[in-house]
């Protein structure tokens, strides 16, 4: 049985990546090899989340909270351009994945089963 954070680092994480080099580079100027550095990855990687060959998740990408997610990243590429750092605002991101529930549907979507107590958002 695959544990949440596993989804996290398989599917959330590199559609963050993807969406956030996408944002920097075509909305903003940055070269790729810039984007590769303040992430930590190489430019061949930062070519391959351009041209969609990582981070496609299609619950993300069909979710009705997909637009949200897209303005979210569109605030962490500003507050990165600004100065914040790649993990601050990947962890913001993937906050809002958590809180919105999105995550539920990807784990319940890859693995079968109702998806555990833990991530489900708290009724406030």
């Amino acid at each position: 049985m695959k544990i949440p954070c596993e989804l996290i680092v398989w599917y959330v994480l590199p559609s963050i990546r993807r969406e956030l080099a996408r944002e920097l580079v075509e909305k903003h100027g940055m070269t790729q090899a810039e984007v590769a550095r303040r992430f930590g990855v190489t430019d061949a990687a930062i070519s391959q989340y351009l041209k969609s060959k990582r981070g496609t998740s299609r619950e993300i990408e069909t979710s009705e909270k997909y637009e949200e997610f897209k303005k979210e990243v569109e605030r962490a590429a500003m507050r990165i351009l600004n100065g914040s750092d790649i993990v601050t605002e990947t962890c913001r991101i993937c906050e809002m994945v958590k809180k919105s529930g999105m995550l539920i549907s990807i784990y319940e979507s890859y693995t079968g089963v109702k998806a555990p107590q833990c991530i489900c958002p708290q009724m406030e």
